[in-house]
């Protein structure tokens, strides 16, 4: 091994325990399994569509909010970590506009209208403060809530996206402009109809989706710094967004950290697509996430 790669693996490793507030982590030898059921759900009138959600867990306290990555069904982003956080926390999770139960509307899906949306829902709930994990698209409009919404959001996990074009790599964004509802992912397109089944519907999300990273637009450095909440800034080390881009973004939010684990874009969640189901990351990742938002 080089002593630059040894360096850095230190340095990953010193980010793991930093995120662990000093407390050591122990992970079981076996995948740890287990199921959560929703303790409610329903279709939520939000601004002239129907919004899907469910609440996990406890029924009192700050929620969680999870919001998904495009494309996707809260099954295939959170299938597997959602159970986990839900042992110690109440948590809320929603399919977006146009994906998997929530209906459409007749107008492109954004970061911007999605984080309205989720206001709206969190209203219609009755809830006045919350923590929200967004995760790839999902993380873009959760950073649009926390910008616009400051007195909403009370932590924020930023997970595998970008605040910027050149945040990604130049290979994502030719894979983006060449990209055909074709070569979507099947396990994407198998889990939308399994809950919509619905081809023409599958393919208008696509499409919607597929529009809003081709016109991708870059937020302001002083937007960015807007972000006074605890920010909890999380990706792989070979995901979508290049590491420089999310040190970028810890120096210029003033209360946020940076954890960097092992694997591709939602390899930490275990996401449907990503993962066998054998692996402990899940467990890790959630363990190091609700230690952060444990923390004071």
């Amino acid at each position: 091994m080089k002593i630059t790669d040894f360096i850095y693996y230190i340095f990953i490793l010193f980010i793991v325990a930093a995120c662990s507030g000093g407390r050591p982590l122990q992970l079981r030898e076996t995948p740890l399994e287990i199921s959560s059921e929703p303790i409610e759900k329903g279709l939520a009138p939000i601004r002239d569509i129907q919004m899907y959600y469910e609440i996990h867990g406890k029924k009192d306290g700050v929620p969680l909010v999870l919001l998904n990555g495009g494309g996707s069904t809260i099954e295939v982003t959170y299938s597997r970590i959602l159970p986990l956080l839900a042992q110690n926390r109440k948590v809320i999770a929603l399919d977006e506009q146009g994906h998997g139960r929530t209906t459409d509307r007749n107008v492109p899906v954004s970061f911007e209208t999605s984080a309205e949306d989720v206001v709206a829902l969190l209203k219609f709930l009755k809830v006045d403060q919350a923590d929200i994990f967004g995760f790839s698209n999902g993380a873009s409009v959760a950073l649009n809530i926390a910008i616009r919404y400051p007195k909403l959001v009370r932590k924020l996990v930023f997970a595998s996206s970008i605040t910027k074009r050149e945040g990604a790599y130049p290979m994502f964004w030719n894979f983006m402009k060449n990209a055909t509802f074709e070569n979507m992912p099947q396990a994407l397109k198998d889990a939308f109809l399994k809950v919509n089944p619905d081809p023409k519907k599958l393919h208008t999300m696509y499409e919607k989706d597929a529009a809003r990273m081709r016109n991708f637009k870059d937020l302001s450095d002083k937007e960015i710094r807007t972000v006074g909440i605890p920010t909890l800034i999380l990706l792989g080390d070979r995901d979508v967004p290049k590491l420089e881009h999310a040190v970028e973004m810890v120096r210029m939010i003033p209360k946020a950290r940076l954890l960097v684990l092992p694997g591709g874009h939602g390899d930490y969640l275990g996401e449907a697509i990503m993962s066998q189901g054998k692996d402990r990351y899940p467990e890790l990742t959630s363990a190091l996430v609700q230690d952060f938002l444990d923390s004071p």
